[in-house]
């Protein structure tokens, strides 16, 4: 049986028009790669609606920046020497004291006065930075004993012994501890520049590591669940059990203390914190249709966890990142303050604490650390509350 096409049973050709359609011309929908997809960017827009948090970060961002270059902002060596013709880098090549005439081979002291005077008899030029001290520099011409009170707050009779020692003028011509000495003589300042920027490295580097230890934890518990993840809760419930406290005491007095050994045995007990947070995000996710789906189509787990469960679980989990990170900077400042953090004479927030409860005749070692550890908490607390806001779906703000 045969069917015949009739003319009037073709579809009309096109009808070319000039007529726009109601709703514009259809445009193709294009993406640049690392263009942020609309739902980001609308958690950017609720993150900067929240203005203190907003704010908080680009302050925190602009201290932590500069406290990387704190070698370039207080040290006790200089930027460059010019001398006999020659351009010297102090404060990144180290030089021993004949190249500049002197007679030792040890390093040079660039704050002996006599060396600045060998400089200063070629024609030399010595660039310093703004801040003559590093953090474990011990001041030996205080005006006043250590912990001495900051130079501005002295007065002439105080610094006329140091001053008539150097051949200055007045106590304006000294060397500036813009927040005094502690009980050792080091600037204080200069200590806590150091001191902010092992915090902030220390908090962040724990924070991620632990992080990723947890969400891979939580998400191999959650997403095959049975044996695995009550294997899994029962070891985490043990192991929540022991006594972290009192372990890193047992372990700090058989260890060398340091950075990375203090950073590897609080990463013993911080990465529990996120663990049950993806477990649950997991097991809710695992039972997804489109989950289902990409098990029925042969997707391997490790893409399927990857690729589209851990995108959700991270929703979640970026809203405690920065609280984890002021809960570890706190950590570190609370063992640097009972002596149990890192090694005697490093640069700390915790031992600037520790030295103002020592010193209660020096209220400005107290009111210094106190106020840096405040300040340094408050602003991460800000930025958690905003980045809570931004990934939070019920909030918006105009």
């Amino acid at each position: 049986m045969t069917y015949e096409l009739r003319k009037e049973d073709t579809a009309p050709p096109p009808v070319e028009t000039t007529t726009t359609s109601p709703l514009g011309a259809a445009v193709p929908a294009t993406r640049h790669r690392f263009s942020p997809s609309p739902l980001n960017r609308r958690r950017w827009q609720n993150f900067r609606s929240n203005r203190r948090g907003y704010w908080s970060l680009w302050l925190f961002l602009i201290l932590f920046f500069v406290s990387l270059f704190a070698e370039l902002i207080a040290n006790d060596r200089p930027f460059v020497i010019k001398f006999d013709g020659r351009l010297y880098w102090p404060a990144f090549v180290s030089y021993s004291e004949t190249t500049f005439g002197g007679d030792f081979e040890t390093a040079a002291d660039y704050r002996d006065p006599y060396l600045q005077k060998l400089i200063a008899d070629k024609g030399g030029t010595i660039v310093w930075p703004l801040i003559r001290y590093s953090y474990d520099t011990h001041n030996l011409d205080l005006p006043t004993p250590a912990p001495s009170k900051p130079t501005w707050m002295l007065t002439e009779a105080q610094c006329k012994e140091v001053v008539e020692k150097k051949g200055l003028k007045s106590c304006r011509d000294l060397e500036y501890n813009w927040l005094g000495t502690d009980d050792q003589g080091r600037d204080v300042v200069a200590r806590l520049i150091y001191g902010f920027r092992i915090s902030v490295l220390f908090g962040l580097s724990l924070t991620i590591i632990s992080s990723i230890i947890g969400v891979a934890a939580g998400g191999v518990q959650g997403y095959f669940g049975g044996w695995i993840d009550l294997g899994f809760q029962r070891f985490i419930e043990v192991w929540s059990a022991i006594p972290s406290l009192y372990l890193l005491l047992i372990l700090s007095s058989v260890l060398v203390p340091g950075f990375f050994v203090l950073l590897g045995i609080l990463l013993l007990f911080s990465w529990v914190s996120l663990v049950g947070l993806v477990r649950a995000e997991f097991l809710r996710g695992r039972n997804f249709e489109y989950i289902m789906a990409a098990r029925a189509l042969g997707v391997s787990n490790a893409v399927i966890m990857f690729r589209h469960l851990l995108p959700n679980a991270m929703v979640a989990t970026m809203t405690f990142l920065p609280f984890i990170v002021s809960s570890s900077v706190m950590t570190l400042t609370a063992l640097d303050f009972l002596g149990f953090g890192l090694p005697p004479g490093s640069p700390s927030l915790g031992e600037l604490l520790s030295q103002g409860k020592a010193n209660v005749q020096a209220p400005w070692l107290g009111f210094t650390g106190f106020f840096a550890v405040a300040i340094m908490l408050s602003l991460l607390i800000f930025i958690g509350e905003a980045v809570r806001d931004a990934f939070d779906p019920r909030k918006t703000f105009r």
